[in-house]
């Protein structure tokens, strides 16, 4: 097969609907197949049902110590945005290229599966690996198995680059996190009758309100040198969404909600996740205590873990190498960076596009980010070799 261009890359990617609730396996087939057109062999990870799979590939000499660039290969859905260009097809107007998933994160792996191929054909003296996930928009679900199947497979590299989009710009620590979505069963009385049944709704606010609590008392202490980095300068608790009830004289019979945990690098995330599975447990006791019916149930639907400014990394050298970029930032927002750290390698957030435009009707990459992105590959082309 000729070699793509990594516009005619970005403009394949996009094509496919990769919206994380349906399956990645047409992007896959395809990537697999490009790949090994020009004598690269690939290597899938599937999910349990074998409806999604995470892609992963070596060039250069057989050995630990390489750059592994990383992205995911999912996006959100576009379902009721009124979209000005067909979201899949890269449409290019004003200096910017439209599209699902051109800036959350397709036009960095394009770029990055451009720069695999040419290092494959150009030759290199130190590895370059691609590593593509699924269900980052999940809640990061995908990497973690991935990165575990190249440990077993691939050398190690030394350096991670996940190119979610900063501007190009640097990004060495952001926050870890983790939820549960909850759901408090009741028992159902005339309003009336309120001792005698149990409100979802009104035993649910008892664990927002441990929420609203544990947020004061962590914003209470002063600010770790760490936690002073970033925007804000600790760790959040947050509900966003909550529903339950049939009627105002009715005491509910279910309320359901959603916590989230966003937590500074270097703090106990699992420690803080036992405090409110605690709390939960103590509520499910004292609700059962009153109806053997009612309950607190937990479902954890995502953890992440935080990413940690390292102090000489091999990936942050990198890239300040590569960007010219000597400033140092952190984000409140997690990705897969954490994971690839808490596997052992040195990781750095680094990628084109404003993180602004992610998940937006009308989804841009800038001309200017995409350049910048491409003088990047480049760069590490020149530097691999």
């Amino acid at each position: 097969m000729i070699e793509l261009t990594p516009r005619q890359v970005l403009d394949h990617l996009v094509g496919f609907p990769t919206v994380s609730r349906g399956s990645n396996l047409d992007l896959i087939d395809w990537l697999e197949g490009y790949l090994a057109s020009h004598d690269i062999a690939s290597h899938r990870h599937w999910n349990e049902d074998r409806t999604k799979a995470a892609l992963f590939a070596h060039v250069g000499p057989w050995e630990a110590g390489g750059v592994v660039l990383s992205g995911h290969s999912d996006v959100v859905p576009v379902d009721g945005q009124a979209w000005s260009s067909d979201p899949w097809v890269v449409t290019e107007r004003g200096g910017r290229l439209y599209g699902r998933g051109t800036c959350d994160m397709k036009g960095y792996v394009a770029q990055s599966v451009w720069a695999l191929v040419r290092a494959h054909k150009q030759g290199v003296s130190r590895p370059l690996q691609l590593a593509l996930s699924y269900d980052e928009e999940l809640g990061c679900t995908g990497a973690p198995p991935m990165i575990a199947a190249m440990q077993g497979v691939l050398p190690q590299a030394s350096a991670a680059v996940i190119g979610e989009p900063s501007g190009m710009k640097l990004i060495h620590g952001h926050k870890g996190g983790t939820g549960y979505h909850v759901h408090v069963k009741g028992f159902e009385v005339h309003s009336s009758l309120l001792p005698y049944g149990v409100s979802a709704i009104m035993e649910g606010a008892r664990l927002i309100a441990w929420v609203n609590a544990k947020n004061a008392e962590i914003q209470a202490r002063p600010a770790s040198a760490v936690a002073a980095t970033f925007y804000p300068p600790f760790t959040t608790l947050h509900v966003g969404m909550i529903a339950g009830g049939t009627a105002h004289n009715i005491t509910a019979g279910d309320c359901t909600f959603a916590v989230e945990m966003r937590v500074v690098p270097g703090e106990d995330i699992d420690a803080l996740a036992a405090e409110f599975e605690t709390e939960a447990a103590r509520l499910d006791a004292a609700l059962k205590a009153v109806r053997p019916e009612a309950g607190v149930h937990l479902e954890k639907f995502f953890g992440v873990p935080g990413l940690k400014p390292e102090i000489d990394g091999a990936a942050e050298h990198l890239v300040r190498q590569l960007t010219g970029d000597n400033s140092t930032g952190v984000v409140s927002y997690g990705t897969e960076a954490g994971q690839f750290q808490e596997a052992g390698y040195s990781a750095v957030v680094c990628g084109p596009g404003d993180i602004a435009q992610a998940h937006q009707v009308d989804e841009y990459l800038e001309l200017s980010e995409w350049d910048a992105g491409l003088r990047f590959m480049q760069g590490l082309l020149k530097e691999l070799a």
